[in-house]
This record gives C-alpha cells, sequence and structure tokens, in this order.
C-alpha cells in the first residue's frame, strides 16, 4: 500500500487522504476477510492481501486502478451496485454467479458479496462502497456435485422400465422413480408422504403391508402378483421387497420393486394356446397322400397333389410335380432324394410348396419305399402334411423366447447396476463424512495451537518488560559496584538469569509465532553439514550419527539462527529419548506435497518442500503423549531436565515460516519427526552481519515512548549513562504531543506494543513527517502487525528486540543516528544542483584538493550501499566528479562485479544486509590487491583486520568530505 505511487491516481498522495478514508483503509488492510474499498466519482479500487488472491492476475495492476478498467468483463454488475451504494444501500448477495476473465480466459466463479457505503466525517456524503468478498465457488460445486450425483441416480432410475420406490419404517413413501408415477397415473407430490393404502387401495394394500412388513424383520419378498391399476385395470407384476440397512446393519426402510410381466404372461399363455391348437390340427389334419415311381416320376392320377397344387393332370406326370416345389428347395429335395433312394431308407424332408392358391406353404415329406420281390424299389408311398402353422408358431415362439431373454438379461443388469450405485453413494457419502471429520479435527487443533499461542505471546511480552526492568538496572548496577568482586559476580549471576529468562521468553515467542524472523535463502545440506560438529558433541560419543543428504537440494528461505535451534532442540530430544547408545539420522530431501495431503493435513499448502527429517531409535511415543507433543509447558522428561518448550518452539517456527511438522512415533521403536520448509527459486544468500562496532554514546537527543513506567526509567538511566538527552513520553499520542512541540530530538526510540488508539507506526511515520531527519528504532519484547508481517520486519524498520543489554543498545543508536544523517544529506543533495559543502570532522580525511594520482583516464569506483537514497546520491556525487561508477545494493553482486570488471576504487558501508562490509572489502583486495578502499559508516573508527590501504569516510558526509576520502584513497595506492 505504502510503496504505491497513489498520486498518480484521483486520491492524491496518502498524507492528504481524509481522516475517514485513512481508518478506514487501516482497517480494510489488517482484515483477513477479502476485501476492497471503491472510492470516489471513478470508484478507485483499495484492497486487502485477501482480495489480491481475488483478483489473480489482475494483481497489482488492479491496485489503484478503476472498477470499469479492472473488471470490465463485470462492468454492468458492478455499475449498478455502485449507484445503490453511492445512494447510501447496503447490499448483500449470496452465491452470486460470476464469469471472471482474471487468469486469462474465462471462469465461472461463486461469491458470496456484501456491500457497505462508507460516509464522510458528516455522514451524509457516501464516498465509496466497501465489498467484502467470500469465494464459496468450491463449497458450492462440491454442494452441485452432490445434488448432481443424487439426480444422476434419481435419473437412472427414471431410465429404468421397472417400478421403484422406497417406504420408511412406517411404510410411508419417500420415493418414487417416474415409472412408478406413469404407471399409477400420479404425481409426485401425491404418492410422497403417503401410505401404501392411499396408492394401492385397502384390499391390494393388506397383502402389501404383510409383504413390506416381512422386508422390515430382514426378509427378501418376491412374488408375482395382479395389481389393480386406476380405472380398476388389472395387471400382473413381478414385486420384491428388499430390506434398505444402514452402515450400522440397521434396517430403516425397504425398497419396493415392481417388475412389469403382464406382456410376459400373455406371451405364455398365447404360447400355450398355440401349442393347445398345434396339437388339435396334427389330430385333424388331412395329409396329401401321393406315389412316385422308383426313380421319382409321378405316374398316373393324384387328386390329392392335384388338389392341393392346382395342377392339371399333364402338369404333374413325370416329373412335373416338381414346378409346384418353390425354386430354391428344388435342388436339396432332389439331393435328400437320392440319399433315401441310395440307401433305400425312409424319405423325410421339409420343403415349400406352391398351393392351388398361388402361395407357398410348408410340407413335411414322409415317404416310405416299397420294395419288390428282389429287394429294389418299387414305387414310393408318400404323404405331404402341411406344417406352415407348426413352423410359424414355432418361430414366433422362439422369437419370443429370446425376446423375454433379452428382458431377463435386461432386467438383472439394470437391478445390477441398481445396486451397485447405491453401494458406491453409501461409500461416496461415507468418505466426505471422513473428511469433513479429519478437517474438524485439523481445525480444532489449529485453533488451540492459535489460541495457545496468543496467550503465550501476551505472557512473553509482559515477561521481557520485566526482564528489560531488571537487566537494566543490573548494568547500571555493575559501574557502581566496579571494584568490588563479590557484588560483580552476584550481579553477573543476576544478568546469567535474565539471559536465560530472555530465552525463555523467545521460545514463547517463537511457539507464538510471534518473533521477528530474519528470513534468508540459504542450502539446508550446507547447515547440517556446518552443525555437524556441535551436533556430535551436543549428543556425545555414544549416540551414532548418520546424515543423508540428496544431490541437487533445493534452497529454502528462513530464519538460519532459528532453524539452527530448531534442529538442535530435536537433536537433544532424541538424545533424551534414547538416554544412552543409539542412532540419530539426520535426512533430507526434496518432496512434493499434494493437494490430497494438504486436505488431510489441514494446515499446509499443496506444493514443493524440502524435507528435514530426524528419526531416533528411542523409547518412542504413546498416540496420548503425541497428541500434546507441541502443548508448550508439556514435557515427559524428569523434573528439572528440561522446559517443555523445545518442541513448541520448533512448531511456531516452522509454522511462522511457512511450514509443516509432522510427527510419526512407535513405542519403543522410536520417532521421526519431519519438518517440511517451502522452496525457495532464489540464490543463497551469505549470513547478515552484526554490530560489532565499540560501545560510544553521545550527545543527541533521544525522546523515549514507553507505557511501562519501570521500563521507562531504566532506559532513561542507560540513556543518560551514555552521554544522552533524554525526552520521555508515556504513549503514542503524548510523544506525538513532544514532537509537535519543536524541541529538537534525533532519534525516536519507542515501545511497539502501545496503549491507546494511535499505534507506534502511526507515530513514528508522522513524526518523520513533522522532522524529517528523524531516527527511528523500535523496541519490543512482542511483536504485532505493525511493523512485522507474517514474522517478517517491513523494510527499512530498526527493531531491537527486549531484553536488551547496554552494548546492544548503544551500538544499534549509533547506527540508526548514522544512517539518519546520511539520508538527510542525501535528500538535501537530490533537492538542490549546488549543495553546500560541509566542513570535515576531526575523524574524516583531510577535504583539500589533492593531486588527481591517475590523470590519465576516468577513476573507476566501485560503489556498495544498502540505502538506495544514500546509493543515488552518492553515485550523482560521484560521477558530477567525472569517476565511472558501478552500484550494487549487496555484497554478492558488488564480488561478481569485482570477478568480471577491474576496478580503482571500492567504496562500501559496513552494514550490508548479505555479508559485513569489511569481509567484502577484504575479498575485493584478494580479487584486486591494487584496489584502493574507502569506507563510508557511522562509526568513527575503522574495525579490526581491515585491508591496510583502507580510509575512514565518515558519515554523513557531503560532497567535498566524498571528494577528499577518494583522492586521499587513490593516492594513497599512487
Amino acid at each position: 500500500m505504502r510503496n504505491f505511487d497513489w498520486s498518480r491516481t484521483s486520491l492524491g498522495p496518502i498524507d492528504r487522504w481524509p481522516q475517514h478514508l485513512r481508518i478506514k483503509v487501516n482497517s480494510l488492510v489488517n482484515s483477513p476477510i477479502p476485501q476492497v474499498l471503491m472510492w470516489g466519482p471513478d470508484h478507485v479500487m483499495i484492497y486487502n492481501d485477501g482480495y489480491a488472491e481475488i483478483a489473480a492476475n489482475y494483481h497489482p495492476r488492479a491496485l489503484g486502478g478503476r472498477v470499469p478498467d479492472v473488471w470490465p468483463e463485470i462492468w454492468d454488475w458492478n455499475r449498478a451496485i455502485l449507484e445503490r451504494g453511492l445512494r447510501g444501500e447496503v447490499q448483500a448477495f449470496r452465491e452470486q454467479r460470476m464469469v471472471l476473465h482474471r487468469n486469462g480466459h474465462p471462469e465461472d466463479v461463486v461469491f458470496d458479496l456484501f456491500y457497505t457505503p462508507i460516509y464522510d466525517d458528516t455522514g451524509i456524503r457516501v464516498d465509496g462502497v466497501l465489498c467484502t468478498v467470500l469465494d464459496i465457488t468450491q463449497s458450492v460445486r462440491a454442494r452441485e456435485a452432490l445434488a448432481e450425483s443424487r439426480a444422476e441416480l434419481y435419473h437412472l432410475s427414471d431410465a429404468l422400465p421397472i417400478l421403484v420406490a422406497f417406504l420408511d419404517k412406517s411404510l410411508v413413501f419417500r420415493f418414487a422413480n417416474q415409472c412408478y408415477l406413469e404407471v399409477f397415473g400420479i404425481t409426485h407430490e401425491q404418492v410422497i408422504g403417503k401410505r401404501i393404502g392411499d396408492i394401492l387401495g385397502s384390499a391390494q394394500a393388506a397383502l402389501t403391508e404383510d409383504m413390506l412388513n416381512r422386508a422390515l424383520l430382514g426378509e427378501t419378498v418376491n412374488v408375482d402378483a395382479t395389481v389393480r391399476l386406476p380405472g380398476d385395470r388389472p395387471r400382473a407384476f413381478e414385486m420384491r421387497c428388499l430390506p434398505r440397512k444402514s452402515g450400522e446393519e440397521r434396517i430403516d426402510g425397504v425398497y419396493m420393486i415392481l417388475i412389469d410381466i403382464e406382456d410376459r404372461k400373455q406371451t405364455e399363455n398365447q404360447l400355450r394356446d398355440s401349442n393347445d391348437r398345434f396339437r388339435a390340427a396334427v389330430e385333424a389334419i388331412h395329409s396329401v397322400l401321393w406315389t412316385n415311381s422308383a426313380d421319382g416320376r409321378m405316374i398316373g392320377e393324384q387328386r390329392g397333389w392335384a388338389a392341393l397344387t392346382g395342377q392339371d393332370f399333364d402338369d404333374y406326370q413325370e416329373y412335373g410335380w416338381a414346378d409346384a416345389v418353390h425354386p430354391d428347395d428344388r435342388a436339396p429335395t432332389v439331393e435328400a432324394w437320392h440319399r433315401a433312394l441310395a440307401g433305400q431308407t425312409t424319405f423325410e424332408w421339409e420343403h415349400r410348396v406352391r398351393c392351388a392358391d398361388g402361395e407357398y406353404r410348408i410340407f413335411a415329406i414322409r415317404a416310405v419305399p416299397t420294395l419288390n420281390d428282389g429287394g429294389d424299389i418299387r414305387e414310393w408311398v408318400g404323404v405331404h402334411t402341411d406344417i406352415t402353422e407348426q413352423r410359424l408358431s414355432e418361430a414366433q415362439l422362439q422369437a419370443q423366447a429370446e425376446d423375454l431373454q433379452r428382458q431377463i438379461t435386461h432386467r438383472e443388469r439394470a437391478e445390477e447396476q441398481l445396486r451397485r450405485l447405491n453401494e458406491t453413494l453409501e461409500a461416496r457419502v461415507a468418505d466426505e463424512i471422513d473428511r469433513h471429520r479429519t478437517t474438524e479435527r485439523a481445525l480444532h487443533r489449529s485453533q488451540k495451537m492459535e489460541s495457545m499461542g496468543q496467550l503465550t505471546g501476551g505472557v512473553a511480552h509482559d515477561f521481557n518488560n520485566l526482564l528489560q526492568v531488571i537487566a537494566g538496572n543490573l548494568q547500571m548496577l555493575s559501574k557502581d559496584v566496579e571494584g568490588n568482586a563479590r557484588a560483580g559476580q552476584r550481579v553477573d549471576n543476576a544478568l546469567s538469569a535474565v539471559a536465560r529468562g530472555a530465552k525463555l521468553a523467545s521460545q514463547l515467542l517463537a511457539f507464538g509465532r510471534r518473533q521477528p524472523l530474519e528470513p534468508r535463502v540459504i542450502q539446508p545440506c550446507r547447515l547440517v553439514n556446518e552443525m555437524d560438529e556441535m551436533l556430535r558433541r551436543s549428543l556425545g560419543e555414544a549416540i551414532e550419527v548418520e546424515v543423508i543428504v540428496p544431490e541437487g537440494l533445493w534452497n529454502i528461505c528462513v530464519d538460519r539462527a532459528h532453524l539452527e535451534s530448531a534442529l538442535l532442540n530435536l537433536a537433544i530430544n532424541a538424545r533424551d529419548a534414547m538416554d544412552g547408545p543409539g542412532r540419530l539420522t539426520i535426512e533430507m530431501a526434496n518432496t512434493q506435497l499434494d493437494d490430497a495431503y494438504a486436505v488431510t493435513a489441514g494446515d499446509v499448502r499443496a506444493g514443493d518442500y524440502v524435507m528435514l527429517a530426524v528419526t531416533d531409535t528411542g523409547c518412542g511415543m504413546s498416540p496420548e503423549v503425541l497428541e500434546r507433543i507441541f502443548d508448550p509447558f508439556y514435557s515427559t522428561k524428569p523434573e528439572g531436565r528440561g522446559t517443555g518448550l523445545g518442541m513448541s518452539m520448533v512448531y511456531g517456527f516452522v509454522k511462522q515460516s511457512g511450514g509443516h511438522v509432522s510427527v510419526y512415533s512407535e513405542v519403543n521403536e522410536g520417532t521421526t519427526v519431519r519438518i517440511y520448509l517451502p522452496r525457495s527459486d532464489s540464490d543463497e544468500e551469505t549470513d547478515a552481519p552484526q554490530f560489532n562496532g565499540p560501545v560510544v554514546g553521545g550527545s543527541e537527543t533521544i525522546l523515549v515512548v514507553e507505557d511501562d513506567e519501570a521500563v521507562r526509567a531504566t532506559v532513561v538511566d542507560l540513556l543518560e549513562s551514555l552521554g544522552y538527552k533524554v525526552l520521555t513520553a508515556r504513549d503514542a499520542q503524548a510523544g506525538l504531543a513532544v514532537v509537535e512541540s519543536g524541541l529538537h530530538i534525533d532519534v525516536l526510540f519507542t515501545d511497539v506494543v502501545m496503549p491507546g488508539g494511535l499505534s507506534s507506526r502511526d507515530m513514528a511515520r508522522r513524526a518523520q513527517e513533522i522532522l524529517p531527519g528523524l531516527g527511528v528504532l523500535f523496541t519490543s519484547g512482542y511483536t504485532e502487525n505493525s511493523i512485522v508481517h507474517g514474522g517478517r520486519l517491513d523494510p527499512g524498520v530498526e527493531l531491537l528486540s527486549k531484553p536488551y543489554p547496554r552494548e546492544a543498545l548503544a551500538r544499534r543508536l549509533r547506527h540508526v543516528i548514522a544512517n539518519a544523517r546520511q539520508e538527510t544529506l542525501a535528500a538535501e543533495a537530490q533537492g538542490t544542483s549546488d549543495p553546500t559543502p560541509q566542513p570535515a570532522s576531526a575523524s574524516q580525511p583531510d577535504p583539500r584538493p589533492q593531486p588527481d594520482p591517475r590523470p590519465d583516464r576516468p577513476v573507476s569506483i566501485l560503489l556498495v550501499e544498502d540505502n538506495a537514497l544514500i546509493r543515488a546520491d552518492t553515485a550523482i556525487m560521484l560521477e558530477e566528479m567525472g569517476h565511472d561508477v558501478f552500484q550494487a545494493g549487496k555484497a554478492a553482486p558488488a564480488l561478481s562485479k569485482l570477478k568480471e570488471q577491474d576496478f580503482d576504487l571500492l567504496l562500501t558501508d559496513l552494514g550490508l544486509p548479505d555479508m559485513n562490509g569489511n569481509d567484502l572489502a577484504r575479498h575485493a583486495v584478494e580479487i584486486q590487491p591494487g584496489l584502493a578502499v574507502v569506507y563510508a559508516t557511522g562509526d568513527s573508527h575503522l574495525p579490526v583486520n581491515c585491508p591496510g590501504q583502507t580510509i575512514l569516510l565518515c558519515k554523513p558526509y557531503g560532497e567535498d568530505q566524498l571528494r577528499g576520502a577518494v583522492e586521499q584513497a587513490l593516492a594513497r595506492m599512487g
């Protein structure tokens, strides 16, 4: 928000915003719920991090943008909403469906939307509309999928050619498919909630209820019954009653399935009648008798054949009878005849004969040969029996049988599909219930840990304030008892106890995720290798340590010191669990947590992680102990062997770093603790430098803002002992009043957590607006979102954590004062083309012009400064002197440039974010031995072990001081 250039919008710079807008924006930014404020007549968008996820690829372009420009696809909707909102209407829309293009393609989403008008200070005019957005797309889709699955089941049952109904234990209809409704001629409303008698009538209901009651006792009933349909129409059904059992094998109702078998019954009756008719026909039939010669010629009069075929005498004589046989049947008949002739056996065959009416009918032929005395065939005597009806009936019967078989197969398949669907539905419901229970357990644990974290964080805050008072007074007392060895030893013992208390408070803050982290991109395998000696020394010789590190391990972005502490805690816990000889295995691997694991775990996002596992062969833990492993002050160790905060600190640190912890343990087998830390795609960074300059004070004026009176008094004593002038205020409002009074103030030293409506962060911002050169140093034993986000200090914020020693306070104040002065000079230099030269201090180089030792070419200077304003101003001054300048904000790119290009001079700050400036200079001289070196710092002395050619340039410095330092450094190397 603050880094955005609001002057490009109609709202103008933030400091010109009206009070009610700033209040509303402050509330919006700190809200965990996605919100967007649409302000003014052109609807400028201001939103929080939650809404940034809603905006997706429209972010960050949407910040400060106009609603119609950012969301053109839904502008018609928003225009109407905004018009009503600016009229003062409060609007809410549940499950509002929209199509957004936020990811480059149309996307169907469902939101709960709440619109609230924002009035001006008079309460009359509406200046903007606040929209609260809840993305419920996944919930609605899940509900619709369940409804769709249920509808699909109902649709399938409606498609079945059978009647399906379900009655509860009271024999009341709860479901009936479409076929059931159509057959009985009723509607869904007329059957649901009604009893069986209301549908079938009292007479039929009595028989049916007996079957249903048997089914409720667990019996599957299957009978054929005649049901009278509306209009007193009897129809045959196969009626099945099946008990439905719940997951606990309890019967909660009955499925009643009616299969229409009316057509089958009629077919069976027709088939029976047909068979009866055929039997009577066979008995009553008059076959056609005929005779043929041995070679098959019809000779003489054949009245029966003539009557059957209508052929004249001449037509059927000899082989003329064959003309009445169907052309397709002649050749097969002759072939069969020859076989019977050769074997002198009875000739039996069937073929089609054209009758006198011109139609072909099917006849069965049976001819018996008569033999002469020589055993040769004399003639054939045969009959043609009309079997047309028989064959047609058989064909019909076969077709009906095949149709019946198809119906049976279809019915069995439908029943099997219905059974499978029921089984699948119950399994899906059971799975969904299990997932909900798992999510509820994870949510309960998360809420529990969050509540405990808030409690421990608050306790740590008060504890740190007490420790600060004790520590400050002990440090002051140590000066009073100098020379008294016994008293001095007691003070040292008390200060050691304060340090242990501070460590305890730090562990509480770690569990509560309230500690300010300083994350850096590190390579975890390098960290473990560097800790190897310390781990082996801490564990002892009885513990065998094995480290498994794969190639290509990803980088992670974490606070190195806290990760070392977490790993050491796990190792010590493992040592105590083994209580003697054993094996400790430290394993690292790249891994990916998928959506299924994230849903099951409940407190982690799917993605790429580096897994760090610590496995021991100790006593293991029971499920009851495992359930409380992360609870603060819970320990299974004997009294006096632990605080019960080690695992709590590990849990808090990992969660604050965006990671996940899982623990697997078996009693008498051992324990494995797996830490998952998010993968970082950035390059590895070296450790940040420590402020280790000399302990010096000053004569500047410090405004101390602290609500705890004892802490405030102690801090005043410490600052006065360092030579500073001190002003005090009991809260942020009082501190701002001191700033506004016009008194000269060099540094604002304020607690973070303050009572009252004005936060310390807002007080510091307004104080720097009044006094542009004011340095600000925050202190706290507990962090809050005003200066820390996601456990990380905001850029540009200086924080001194409580309790702090006198030496740390002194060094940090000098650092803040030096940077504030240099920033002031840089700002003044950018504001004028002719900056006024400043006199050189005694510790600075002689500003008088020196002879240019290298007049033949421009001087090449490598400028390394992490403060962008100071770096830009210094670069401008050097370029105006005619030098070639290469700029770097960190040590890493500066070292890379030194390997690629030759430079005449290195000008560096000591307090760089990734390496101490003195270490950078020593590496630079090794790469380029003839390199001149200038340190630009707030310290008044050169550090130990600096390169011999180093020149000190004290901040703040002007153009003359800068020119003199450069020329003196070049002359020293000349």
